[in-house]
């Protein structure tokens, strides 16, 4: 009998690491007859579990979905790997999981072996409890727009957009993406017959929603290539080339190939092509950098530089002041 249930449990492990499985394949890991396989796939469905079989040729097994969670039988380093991600808690970019967290990792603590619990234990960390990031958004928002996603619903919501006006949008929702702590949604806009993506934590979804939808064909690359082009072309909406009067080997460092591409003009010079989101940043950007330079163009990056150039001569204006009204004074 004891044999039996460590086979059983070692079926179950089996089913629940890939979407199918033909018998011959489950026989031959298992080490054991297609027959028994058969009749261990039988006992495992008496236990309420829903294995779904497919007869002839190409036929195997599939771990269906039932009413309760089956027991998840894990490798030691993936105990450790969804433990630490509960210890996490919610991730910056989405609250409302906290407490979930912290229930789901005191059952998984009660049942782990104590030689897991030890190497959990030794990663103890302390951790600066910091306000959730701006762009954060709520579990079961996320939820509810990967269900509609799921089961191809038109959507409406209320968008805000950069500058802060706020819009009704109706779309055909099919793709949550996150972008380091933001996320997206990617959908069919129905105004602009044209893809769209959207930023979560500035929609508000509204109810009931819409009709069913039939689905099209994503966009080439799919729908994290399609946010990803959307945030390259937001932050290359602004392009600029100047020259450094310092030598190339004194800023290689300090430009990042995301933002700027550095090449030699000389011992003494080099010159960058930058990318921004906008010209004054950019120029903020070059402020802060700490060289001389000269904007070769465009028009657009040599006036925000003006601009710039006259607020710091504002700030330096009202240092100069501050720094003369708290000097001691001298009796003559």
């Amino acid at each position: 009998m004891r044999e039996t249930s460590a086979r059983l449990l070692a079926l179950l492990s089996l089913l629940q690491t890939r979407r199918d499985w033909s018998g011959a394949d489950l026989a031959e890991r298992l080490q054991i007859t297609p027959r028994t396989v058969r009749r261990d796939v039988d006992r495992l469905r008496s236990l309420g579990y829903p294995v779904d079989g497919t007869v002839g040729v190409g036929g195997g097994y599939r771990l269906g979905a039932g009413a309760e969670m089956p027991p998840l039988l894990l490798t030691d380093d993936e105990v450790i790997a969804v433990a630490l991600g509960l210890q996490s808690g919610a991730s910056a970019s989405v609250t409302g999981t906290a407490e979930s967290s912290i229930g789901a990792l005191t059952k998984l603590r009660q049942v782990m072996p104590s030689r897991l619990r030890h190497r959990l234990d030794a990663l103890q960390i302390d951790v600066v409890q910091s306000r959730p990031v701006q762009s954060s958004v709520d579990a079961s928002v996320l939820t509810a727009l990967a269900t509609v996603c799921q089961n191809h619903e038109r959507l409406r919501f209320d968008y805000r957009t950069h500058g802060g006006d706020t819009m009704r949008r109706e779309v055909e929702p099919y793709r949550l993406v996150r972008s380091g702590l933001r996320w997206y949604l990617v959908g069919w806009d129905l105004a602009r017959e044209d893809w769209r993506s959207f930023r979560v934590d500035r929609l508000d979804p509204k109810v009931p929603t819409g009709p069913r939808f039939t689905p099209r064909a994503l966009p080439e690359g799919g729908a994290a290539e399609f946010v990803s082009r959307g945030i390259d072309q937001a932050f290359s909406a602004a392009r600029g080339r100047v020259v450094l009067h310092v030598p190339f080997e004194r800023v290689e460092d300090r430009v990042d190939p995301q933002w700027g591409t550095l090449a030699r003009l000389d011992d003494e010079r080099c010159e960058v092509s930058i990318t921004a989101d906008t010209y004054p940043s950019m120029a903020r950007w070059l402020a802060a950098f700490d060289v001389d330079f000269t904007v070769c163009g465009p028009q657009e990056l040599i006036d925000a530089c003006e601009v710039e150039s006259r607020r710091l001569d504002r700030v330096a204006a009202r240092y100069a002041r501050a720094r003369d009204e708290h000097r001691p004074r001298q009796d003559s």
